[in-house]
C-alpha cells in the first residue's frame, strides 16, 4: 500500500484563527507547506528568500500561539516576513511581492492590520514593541506585543537602547532573538561572538532555560534541575547575562526549527510571564532550500530563479553596474595611496566593498548595522590622518545624519561619503529610495556634494575625493547599471564647484544634477526636431555651485529648468537661493525645478517610479514647452 497523500492544510488556512484549531502535527505539515509556497512565490517575483524561510516554523508558532491582530507581531526590519504574509490573508496576492500595486516587500501598516508596524529599515522592533505594551498599559489598544530581532539587527545600537528602557519599565514584553549567524552578510562584533559562545556550551544546549529568571516559567518537574543548572553555570561567562543584567528573563537558545520545542516554550511563556522575556531561538538562514541553504549569503535577495535548480534569470547589460565602477575605482585609488580606507555598515555586497575586502582586508572595515558609528568611526579615521570613504546608501546614510552635522561637518574632517542607491530604486520602494541626501547634506557649510551623471564621471568623483582634503566631500550614485559611456583608463579629480557644458541651445538651459542627464538629452534631441534646441549642463555639483555657468545660462537664455534625483530643498533649490540674491528674476528669467514630488512612490520599475514623479524625458520635454508657454498650443495640436 501506498502513502495517501496529505490535504493541503495551507488551502484552509486563510488567516491565524484558522490555525487554532489545528493538533500540533498539522501545524508540522502547515509548515512545509508555507516553506513550499514561499519558495514558489519568491521564484516568480524575486526577494528576499533567505530570512523567511529562516523563520517558517517561528512564524506558524507565533501565529498559533498567540493572537494577532489583537497581539502586536513587528518583524523587525522585514525581510523575513513572506511566511507571515502567506498566513494573515495574503496568500492570494503573494506572486504580486515587490511589484507596481503589489504587495510590499516589507510589513506595512496600510496592507494589513496584521502589520501593526512597518519595518525596512533594521533595529526598529523593540523600541516600538515596547511603544504598543506602554500603550497597552496606558489604555490603548489591547493585547501582547512581540518583537522577532535577528542577531544582525542587534548590532544597532538602538535595539540596546530599547532593551535597557524595557527592563526599567518592566512591562510585559516579548522579545525573540531570531539568531541565524547571518544578516545580510556575515554578522560582526562582540555580540556576534557572545551569541556564539551562548550555544557552543553543552550545559546551555541540554538546559535551555537555566537563565535566571527563567526557571519560573518552566513546569515544575523542571525547575529544580535549571536550578541546579544555573548554579553548575555560576561564574561562566555564558548564559543570558547580558540580557538579564539589562532586566530581560532569558530563555534559551532554542532550536527555530523544532515546532513541538518552539510551540511549549511560546505557550509557556505567554501564560507565566509578567515582564520583559527574551527568547533566544537558533534558525538557518535558507532553511529547507538547497540552493538557498548553499549560497553565500544564504539566498538572502534573489531575483526570479528556476525552482528546481535555483538558477537565477539575469538581465542581459553591456553597462557595468555603479556600485561594481565605484569599487573598482576605489581599489585602484588605493593601489596609489595608502592612506584610503573603506567603512561600511553591514552592506559590504550592496556597496561594493567585499571587492575592497578582498584586495584590502585590513583597511576595510565592515562595522555592522550601526550606521552613527559608522560614520563617527570614520571621522576619527580622517582625524588620525587616514581617507576613510563611509560607503553607505542614502537612505541609510539618515540614520546617521546627527553624527554627519557633528562629528564630521562641525570639525570639517574630511571624510568621503559614497552615497549608493541615489534616486528611486525601483521593487524595495519608498523605504529604500535615496530621496534626501542632497537636501540634508548640501545645506551643511563646508560640504561638498556632487552626482554622478554616468559611469564615467563617478570614476572622476572617486579621484575627486580622494584628493579633496579640506572638510568633507560626498558623491551619490543610483543602483543599477550604468549607460555604457567609453570609461576613463584613470579617474581625473574634477575642479570643485564646476560644471560642464554638454551641448549649447538657445532659449532655454536645462541643468541636470546627477543621472537623469540621459534623460534630459533624449528630451532636448525630441525638442530639436520642433525647433526648440536647449542649452545642456551638467551641473556636477550641488554645493558648491558653479556661479558663473549657472548665471551666465540665466543671463542668455529666455529659461532655465533645473532636473534632479530628489526631494525639494536640494540642488534646485540652491540655484533659486542663488538667481533670487542676484536678482536675476527681476530681469524676467523664467525658473522651474524638477525634483521628487512630496510623496513618497510606492515600489514599481525605476522607470515606471521616475514616470509617476514626472521626471522622464517625454516629461521634462513637456516642462519645457510649458514654461516657454507652448505647451497648451502643442497639446490642442
Amino acid at each position: 500500500m501506498t502513502d495517501r497523500p496529505k490535504t493541503p492544510l495551507l488551502d484552509r488556512v486563510h488567516q491565524p484563527t484558522d490555525m487554532k484549531g489545528l493538533s500540533d502535527r498539522e501545524l508540522r505539515q502547515l509548515a512545509d507547506e508555507v516553506r513550499a509556497e514561499t519558495i514558489s512565490a519568491v521564484s516568480v517575483t524575486g526577494g528576499h528568500l533567505g530570512a523567511g524561510l529562516g523563520v517558517v516554523e517561528l512564524t506558524v508558532a507565533i501565529h498559533a500561539v498567540f493572537d494577532t491582530p489583537r497581539d502586536k507581531l513587528i518583524w523587525d526590519v522585514g525581510h523575513q516576513c513572506y511566511p507571515h504574509k502567506i498566513l494573515t490573508g495574503r496568500r492570494d496576492r503573494i506572486r504580486t511581492l515587490r511589484t507596481e500595486g503589489g504587495l510590499s516587500g516589507f510589513t506595512k501598516r496600510s496592507e494589513s492590520p496584521y502589520d501593526p508596524f512597518g519595518a525596512a529599515h533594521s533595529s526598529t522592533s523593540i523600541s516600538a514593541a515596547l511603544g504598543f505594551a506602554a500603550a497597552r498599559d496606558l489604555g490603548g489598544d489591547a493585547g501582547d506585543a512581540i518583537a522577532v530581532i535577528g542577531d544582525g539587527s542587534m548590532s544597532a545600537g538602538m535595539a540596546f537602547e530599547a532593551m535597557n528602557n524595557a527592563g526599567h519599565l518592566k512591562k510585559r514584553l516579548f522579545v525573540i532573538l531570531n539568531d541565524n549567524e547571518m544578516s545580510i552578510a556575515p554578522p560582526v562584533g562582540a555580540l556576534s561572538s557572545y551569541l556564539s559562545r551562548l550555544y557552543a556550551e553543552a550545559p546551555f544546549q541540554d538546559l535551555k532555560a537555566a537563565a535566571k529568571g527563567a526557571m519560573s516559567l518552566l513546569p515544575e518537574p523542571f525547575q529544580e534541575g535549571a536550578r541546579r543548572a544555573k548554579e553548575m553555570l555560576k561564574g561562566m561567562a555564558v548564559g543570558g547575562t547580558l540580557f538579564e543584567e539589562l532586566g530581560f528573563s532569558y530563555l534559551g537558545p532554542i532550536d527555530g526549527h523544532d515546532l513541538d520545542q518552539l510551540l511549549a516554550v511560546l505557550r509557556t511563556v505567554k501564560a507565566r510571564a509578567t515582564g520583559p522575556m527574551l527568547i533566544h531561538v537558533l534558525t538557518k538562514k535558507g532553511k529547507g532550500y538547497a540552493p538557498a541553504e548553499a549560497a553565500r549569503d544564504r539566498g538572502h535577495a534573489t531575483g526570479k530563479f528556476d525552482v528546481l535548480t535555483g538558477v537565477q534569470a539575469k538581465a542581459v547589460s553591456n553597462a557595468p553596474s555603479y556600485t561594481k565602477v565605484f569599487a573598482q575605482s576605489l581599489i585602484a585609488e588605493a593601489e596609489r595611496d595608502e592612506k584610503i580606507v573603506a567603512v561600511t555598515a553591514a552592506m559590504p555586497d550592496g556597496t561594493g566593498l567585499n571587492l575592497f575586502a578582498e584586495r584590502f582586508p585590513r583597511r576595510c572595515f565592515d562595522v555592522g548595522i550601526a550606521e552613527q558609528h559608522a560614520v563617527t568611526f570614520s571621522a576619527g579615521m580622517a582625524a588620525g590622518g587616514m581617507k576613510p570613504f563611509c560607503a553607505l546608501y542614502s537612505t541609510f546614510l539618515q540614520r546617521g545624519y546627527d553624527q554627519v552635522v557633528h562629528d564630521v561637518a562641525i570639525q570639517r574632517l574630511p571624510v568621503r561619503f559614497a552615497i549608493d542607491r541615489a534616486g528611486l530604486v525601483g521593487a524595495d520602494g519608498a523605504t529604500h529610495a535615496g530621496s534626501f541626501d542632497v537636501a540634508f547634506l548640501a545645506n551643511l557649510p563646508g560640504f561638498v556634494v556632487m552626482a554622478a551623471a554616468d559611469e564615467a564621471e563617478l570614476v572622476h568623483m572617486v579621484a575627486t575625493a580622494v584628493a579633496h582634503d579640506d572638510g568633507p566631500i560626498a558623491f551619490r550614485f543610483p543602483r543599477g547599471e550604468g549607460v555604457g559611456c567609453d570609461m576613463p583608463a584613470r579617474g581625473v579629480p574634477l575642479e570643485i564647484g564646476r560644471g560642464r557644458v554638454i551641448r549649447e541651445g538657445g532659449r532655454v538651459a536645462i541643468l541636470s544634477f546627477g543621472t537623469r542627464l540621459a534623460e534630459v538629452v533624449k528630451a532636448a534631441e525630441a525638442l530639436a526636431q520642433r525647433g526648440i534646441a536647449p542649452t545642456v549642463i551638467d551641473a556636477r555639483f550641488a554645493k558648491p555651485l558653479d556661479r558663473d555657468l549657472i548665471l551666465n545660462a540665466a543671463r542668455h537664455h529666455e529659461a532655465l529648468i533645473t532636473v534632479e534625483e530628489g526631494a525639494v530643498g536640494g540642488f534646485g533649490s540652491h540655484v533659486a537661493q542663488l538667481l533670487a540674491e542676484e536678482g536675476v528674476f527681476d530681469q524676467g528669467l523664467k525658473y522651474r525645478s524638477m525634483v521628487l514630488p512630496d510623496e513618497f512612490i510606492d515600489q514599481a520599475s525605476p522607470e515606471r517610479m521616475y514616470q509617476v514623479a514626472g521626471m522622464d524625458a517625454a516629461q521634462i520635454g513637456d516642462k519645457v514647452l510649458e514654461t516657454l508657454g507652448i505647451g497648451m498650443l502643442a497639446k490642442r495640436r
